[in-house]
């Protein structure tokens, strides 16, 4: 008889893993044990030679559904001698480890335990906290690794009799499912308004307040959710009114797919995540059959959309007609999402009519991801429930430092690199609100603890050095006792897409609102030579003057007149701009003088290559956008005006130099598209074309960089590449050259995996220094 000691890493803690290798081992005839050594899971089996090798051929071939597989290390023992145990086992959890440990994500409600709840008679029917080792909340549940049920805030229910005998039965698929319970031991769900609310059915009783119009506050697995009826407008218009978000638009749930595709159209590609276990928001396009109200996504083509992803949610839609609710994050604008009932109560008051609670504690806030898709090419907008902490893999970068990257302001997660495995935050938010900075300390405490981090070697963050995060990571490096190092925010844009398709160097298209650039102005029009390590600014959209700074950002009639101004008659441009625009100044007539007079005097003027300021400037001069009241408002208004309309003109596509350097002239696509409008051609025309001519400027740009530079592999990262046409340009253009178009496929395009590329770069930095010593 042999003997074998097998290490197993991944996401095998909370998945069910050590049951199924408890039935693989007996189904072998396999003696030994499998125990949970927190970062690794370790097994023990005496038997055949063969049976052994099949045996560890099943740990990945029939693994369980969400459990993933990093590495399988077989150590055969030396001792030949008699068995040593009797049967195989499962054994307690040890603490008694070190290095970091994988914390499985939060899991959509899997089919079985939806069964059971829709199941008259059963004794789960209509529980909305069902789960099991497939599913259920892992990472907004755990409090510290191992991770078992005494170190989650499902301790705090006991399990009953019932649940026992199938927690302990290694052949029931709830055999040390850390979440499960019932209703007799379970948390409970109840109604609140003022006092709590003595109903037989609270979530019944929910779903009829919705559909009277009413607000409910829901809290949920990992936040709160702010819920409204999606087919009145009234409601939905109030809800906006107290939440001061007028445009911005509401993600929503649906209960299935036949519900969705009958107001959205709904490709293969985007069925599949939809129903994935990660249950994200989903970007999908409006169908010409539309019905929900104008007000969920005002002025766009397109709108978020998720499945049900708890039985809570399951619950709700089984007692209304309504095709979709609302389900938007409830917080006030900027703070986290709230998590603590008392917490929800007293700041959704005036906000929520209702609120439908439960006494389970969350004890890691984390929103719901959200991505869309690009012909067919999946880009996240925000990584976050059902995808964290699952960690990326840096084997290839660096095993043995640890890094700490704090990302940029608004748009925030951080990432932990350790030892080889980068393990980026859930969705953090605007740092510059002072309850968003402190859950981003309080986010980094937790990390550190789950993965037992207790010292770090380098901290890195943005080059901008007023942000608050560049004044955290100073204050970090001196907790540690280790260097800062400043990464230029493009440059981890382009580290990031690198890491993603595994490529050394490439061309990046930086395109995006804003990132500090190495000369202090603003960059976002960007074309990178980068090799990770480090990077070359190589051409860029045109430098153009930001009248008042940040004011153009929000009022983007602002940006138009300073574009405008080198190719205009002061006088011709100043009666255009009383004439056609003046109700896109906030202070009329005199504004638009103050304006004239700072461009005039090149006074109070910011310097900026921004791409999201040339598409504010195209929005706000084709009259689709002349306030900007949330974040990409007027860029994603235009890319919608575009998306009804055709490509009807060539618009003038110039490359000149300035400063030793190709930019695109913007101004002059921009002055173009004013002249057609000025001739009364059609606006959504234009708006096509416009993209368009940005696109492949961009994309020629990034294409005589990549002759110069002898580089086959052109990338494209920044928010920009979010909006589908612009996207799919410079992809076709880039590829009719002959080059390789790389676009974020398991990261953020925008800011959201800033913070990666951070450690990307902060890693590389480190392995050269050290090769050089």
């Amino acid at each position: 008889m042999k003997k074998a000691r097998i290490l197993v890493q991944g996401i095998v803690q909370g998945v069910g893993f050590r049951p199924n290798v408890y039935r693989l081992a007996r189904a072998r005839d396999l003696n030994g044990y499998v125990r949970n050594l927190g970062n690794v899971v370790e097994i023990v089996v005496e038997g055949s030679d063969d049976n052994i090798k099949r045996f560890t051929t099943d740990i990945e071939t029939k693994k369980t559904p969400i459990s993933k597989i990093d590495s399988v290390k077989i150590e055969w023992l030396d001792d030949d001698g008699p068995l040593k145990f009797s049967g195989f086992q499962i054994l307690e959890s040890s603490s008694n480890f070190s290095g970091s440990s994988v914390i499985p994500p939060d899991v959509a409600t899997c089919d079985s335990c939806l069964g059971e709840v829709m199941k008259s008679g059963d004794r789960r029917y209509r529980y909305p906290f069902t789960a099991c080792t497939d599913c259920g909340p892992r990472f907004t549940v755990i409090s510290s690794i191992p991770y078992d049920r005494e170190r989650t805030s499902m301790d705090a229910f006991p399990l009953c009799p019932d649940c026992m005998g199938e927690y302990q039965d290694p052949e029931d698929r709830r055999y040390h499912a850390e979440a499960t319970c019932c209703p007799v031991c379970g948390p409970e769900v109840f109604l609140y308004r003022e006092e709590k609310i003595s109903v037989d059915n609270p979530i019944k009783e929910a779903a009829k307040l919705l559909d009277e119009g009413n607000v409910l506050a829901m809290k949920g697995i990992g936040g709160t959710h702010l819920v409204v009826n999606t087919l009145d407008d009234l409601p939905i218009i109030n809800l906006r009114n107290k939440l001061g978000r007028m445009n911005q638009p509401f993600a929503c749930m649906s209960p299935d797919i036949p519900t969705i595709r009958s107001f959205a159209e709904v490709a293969n590609y985007e069925e599949k995540i939809l129903l994935s276990n990660n249950r994200p928001i989903v970007i999908l396009k409006k169908n010409k059959d539309y019905y929900l109200s104008p007000h969920v996504a005002p002025e766009l083509h397109n709108l978020g959309i998720m499945l049900p992803y708890s039985a809570l949610h399951h619950l709700l839609f089984t007692y209304t007609d309504s095709p979709a609710y609302i389900m938007t994050s409830a917080n006030m604008p900027g703070e986290p999402m709230l998590t603590q009932n008392q917490e929800i109560i007293s700041k959704l008051e005036g906000v929520a009519d209702y609120y439908l609670l439960h006494n389970r504690e969350i004890i890691n806030r984390c929103d719901d991801s959200v991505l869309r898709f690009r012909g067919g090419d999946l880009a996240f907008i925000r990584r976050s429930r059902g995808y964290v902490p699952e960690p990326y893999d840096f084997s290839n970068i660096n095993t043995d430092l640890n890094v700490l990257a704090l990302g940029p302001e608004i748009d925030v997660t951080f990432s932990l690199l350790k030892e080889g495995k980068c393990y980026v935050s859930q969705h953090i938010g605007d740092t510059t609100k002072y309850e968003t900075f402190l859950y981003l300390q309080e986010a980094i405490e937790y990390m550190m603890g789950i993965t037992r981090t207790d010292n770090v070697d380098i901290v890195t963050c943005d080059l901008h050095p007023q942000f608050f995060t560049t004044k955290l990571a100073h204050e970090l490096g001196e907790r540690f006792q280790c260097p800062v190092l400043k990464v230029q925010h493009h440059h981890a844009h382009a580290a990031a897409l690198s890491l993603d398709w595994g490529v050394e160097e490439l061309i990046c298209i930086a395109a995006d609102g804003v990132g500090y650039g190495d000369d202090g102005s603003a960059w976002g029009g960007e074309i990178l030579y980068s090799n990770r390590t480090e990077y070359e600014r190589m051409a860029s959209l045109m430098p153009q003057n930001m009248p008042g700074g940040d004011l153009t950002t929000r009022f983007p009639a602002r940006m138009m007149m300073a574009m405008l101004y080198p190719y205009y008659d002061e006088d011709e441009l100043l009666e255009l701009m009383r004439t056609d625009y003046l109700d896109y100044f906030p202070h009329g007539l005199k504004e638009v003088d103050i304006v004239a007079n700072q461009l005039e005097r090149n006074f109070n003027l910011t310097g900026t290559t921004s791409t999201g300021r040339v598409l504010d400037a195209l929005a706000a001069i084709l009259h689709v956008c002349g306030e900007r009241t949330y974040e990409g408002e007027c860029a994603m208004k235009l890319e919608s005006a575009a998306y009804s309309g055709e490509d009807s003109f060539d618009l003038p596509i110039k490359i000149v130099q300035k400063n030793g350097m190709d930019v695109l002239d913007t101004s002059r696509i921009l002055s173009s598209v004013l002249e057609k409008k000025l001739e009364g051609e059609k606006i959504e025309d234009l708006a096509c074309s416009a993209q368009r001519a940005v696109s492949e400027g961009l994309a020629e740009l990034a294409i005589r960089t990549a002759r110069k530079k002898d580089v086959n592999n052109i990338g494209g990262s920044g928010g920009v590449f979010y909006n589908e046409a612009i996207s799919m340009t410079i992809k076709n253009v880039v590829e009719n050259a002959g080059f390789r178009f790389l676009q974020h496929k398991n990261s953020c395009a925008g800011d959201g995996s800033v913070s990666m590329g951070q450690a990307v770069v902060a890693a590389l930095y480190y392995n050269k220094n050290r090769n050089k010593s």
